[in-house]
Formats: C-alpha cells, structure tokens, sequence
C-alpha cells in the first residue's frame, strides 16, 4: 500500500519505511518555533517542573515576538523579557518586531520534507512548501524543544483536487473560505488536507500559504502540498534546500477525495461568528462597518498589498471607517515601500503598521469596541476574537476587505 506526502514525511521522521493512518510514531522534529503567546509558559515550566533541564539542540528553535508589538502593558513586556533573555541564554534564534511567525518561518526556515511543529495552531502554514507543520500546546512544545522528539498519530489524509483556474478578481482566500464552508469547521478533524491536480499548479507558494493555513480552521492537522518546481524555485531563491521532496504515491489510500472547480469560486465573506458560515459576498452587501483589516499570517504578504493599493490608489478611506494596514513581515513592508505601496494607502488615509498580528489576534493594535463591525483578512471570527464579546468579525478577501473599507460597508471590488 502506498503512502501520502504527509505519511511520507511521517515515516522519514520516525525512522521507518512505513506508516499508516491510525499508528503512533516517536518522530525526531527538524524544527520547533514559539511565538509570544505561549512562550513564557514554556520557559517557567523548563525552569520550574524539571529536574535536570536540558535543550537537546538550540539550533532547532525559533522564538518570535508577533503577538503583541511593541508590549502593550507591563504584563505583556515582562512575559517578553522572559522569552527574550532565555533565547539570548540558549542561543536560540530570535526575532522581534520583523513580523508574523509563520511569515518568518517560510521566509527563512521551512524546507519541504520536514516536520515542524509550532506553538501556534496555524503552524499548517508550512504545507506549502511540502513540510508537515502542526501546531501543539507549550507542553508538547517543551517535550520537543528538551528531547528533540515527539509522538505523533498518523492521521488519514483527504485530498483536494483542485482543477481549472481562479477567475480575474476571485483569490486563494476565496477558495479556501468556500472549502470550509463546503465541508465544515469540523469536516476534517485530525486530519490532513492535500492539495493537488493540475490546478495547484496555478497557484503560487504564497497562494498555497492560503489554503494551508486556513486548513486547520477545517479542524484539519495540517494542509500539504507536492513541493514542486514552484516551490523548489521559492527556496531556491532564498539560498536553502529541501529536506526530501515526496510525492503522494497512485495507490496511496485516502478518507475522502473532492474536486473542486477553481473556475466556480466567488468572492466570498465568512459571516459572524462562524468560519464556516460563508455566503457569496454580494449577500452581505451594505453590512456597515467601523474597521477593516488587511494583514495576518493568512492574507497580509506582498500579493495581498498589492490588491489592496491597487483598489485603493486615488480613491480614500470612509471617514466612518478604520482601516488597518499590516505587512505579514518587515521584508513585506520594505518591498511595499519600494513598490510605493504604502504611501499609497497612506494618502487613502489606512493606518499603516508595524508587522506583527495586530486585529487579527485581537489583543492590543486596533481591538473593536461594543457592537462594532471588523471585516478583516484574519484567521478567525468568533465571539470576541477582535475585542468586545457583541462585536462581529467577518471574513474576506484582500479585495473585498480594501473595498469595504472604501465603502464604509461590505462591497465587492
């Protein structure tokens, strides 16, 4: 019997030759990354709960400040400080205010083949570059930052034939917005999304990034693309090479299997306060909104900004309006910058940030009061998620999220 990419990766970390849904495997982790959310909890537990402390091998980790920055209170600034003298004791790669940490990780780490896990649930990232990401607890964090090792159950893989082509106006976001409301917040729990057909290929390392973020919001363990000459070029432009490159195999076995028709897609918007609730956009139309966001580990890379200037270029934001700006990464912003991006949304009047996960986490940077409206290119949408419990997030693309913002109420670009 055959296995998937993500099996594959599985088998290769576990030292074996075979793998299959359902098996438990001790896997030897290529990588870990922790951002500010959980860090400090990893670093108390490592000092305080055990009794010979030891970190099996410090080139491995990746801590990054991302979710509050700069500290919004003394509290956030102490947890901070912690995480930021324990990476500079252990000679732990760290990064601070040069954005989102799965941005970083793609942009400087990820290779395909490997098995990364994250201390953030959006780990899924890194399928794009046909790496198994999984996001796991400080716990499990810790296990693997002092043994280099971890266990994982093989979970069953469902695969996404995607076919056709995206229409002009219509992006991954879309795409993957409609999967999830096709299949459900549940439809894959505990499972692997793969992405493939011959419409894949149309679909950039960073469109990719899309789907497989997203994926988790399927209840998915992770998403997974073939790393292919797309993305083989990806990391051959950024001076690293892959791990292993795996393709799933013909008679690998899969839970399910769908085909999705990339040329049917519309733009579409995730109503509160469910991911999975997702209706064309134009049924939303002349929702009123207070802010708009454009950012996110999901939706806040080059490509998105330039959809976002595009529409805005000579046009202004509503004065009833918030509109948040907020590069995925500090290479982000500066190729904004020289591409004139930012003063463009600028002059439009959007609030231009630094890179880190803003509204998106909904902790410190453009929170939304009592019955405010947030449409944003974030991850999630539920209660609360950007500020007051009577708020309501929805979700959208670049395009629709910058058009809103023009509006002052959800619109098509």
């Amino acid at each position: 019997m055959g296995m998937t990419i993500a099996e594959k990766v599985i088998a290769a970390a576990a030292g074996v030759d075979h793998v299959k849904p359902g098996d438990i495997h001790t896997v030897h982790l290529d990588r870990l990354m922790s951002n500010d959310g959980t860090t400090h909890l990893t670093v108390d537990m490592y000092h305080n709960k055990l009794t010979n402390p030891r970190i099996a091998d410090p080139e491995k980790l990746v801590f990054i400040v991302d979710h509050n920055v700069p500290a919004d209170n003394p509290k956030t600034a102490a947890a901070q400080k912690k995480m930021r003298n324990f990476a500079r004791e252990h000679k732990i790669d760290f990064w601070e205010g040069k954005g989102v940490c799965h941005q970083i990780m793609m942009e400087n780490y990820v290779c395909p083949g490997e098995l990364i896990f994250g201390a953030d649930s959006h780990t899924c990232t890194y399928g794009a570059l046909g790496a198994f990401g999984t996001g796991v607890g400080c716990t499990d964090f810790l296990y693997g930052m002092v043994t280099g090792t971890s266990w994982v159950l093989v979970p069953e893989s469902v695969k996404f034939n995607l076919v056709g082509k995206l229409p002009d106006g219509v992006y991954p976001r879309d795409l993957m917005l409609t999967i999830i409301g096709q299949i459900g917040a549940n439809g894959c729990n505990y499972q692997v999304m793969e992405f493939s057909g011959e419409g894949a290929k149309t679909l950039s390392v960073n469109d990719r990034m899309v789907l497989c973020n997203l994926s988790v919001e399927a209840g998915a363990k992770t998403g997974i693309f073939e790393a292919d000459e797309i993305a083989l070029a990806y990391l051959e432009e950024r001076g690293r090479k892959p791990k292993a490159v795996y393709k799933s195999d013909p008679d690998a076995v899969y839970a399910r299997e769908y085909t999705i028709d990339l040329t049917a897609i519309e733009p579409v918007v995730a109503r509160p306060d469910f991911v999975d609730d997702v209706v064309p956009a134009k049924e939303v139309c002349g929702v009123k909104i207070d802010e708009a966001f454009l950012g996110s580990c999901n939706n806040g890379r080059i490509e998105e900004m330039r959809v976002g200037a595009g529409i805005i270029k000579g046009k202004k934001v509503a004065d009833s309006v918030r509109f948040l700006v907020v590069p995925a990464s500090l290479e982000v912003y500066k190729q904004a910058l020289k591409e004139g991006l930012i003063d463009i949304f600028m002059e439009a009047g959007a609030i231009v940030m630094n890179p880190n996960c803003s509204v998106c986490w909904g902790s410190c940077q453009g929170v939304i009061g009592e019955n405010e409206v947030l449409i944003s290119t974030g991850t999630r949408n539920f209660k609360g998620r950007a500020g007051h419990p009577s708020s309501k997030v929805y979700l959208g693309s670049a395009a629709t999220v910058t058009a809103s913002a023009i509006a002052g109420e959800i619109t098509l670009a």
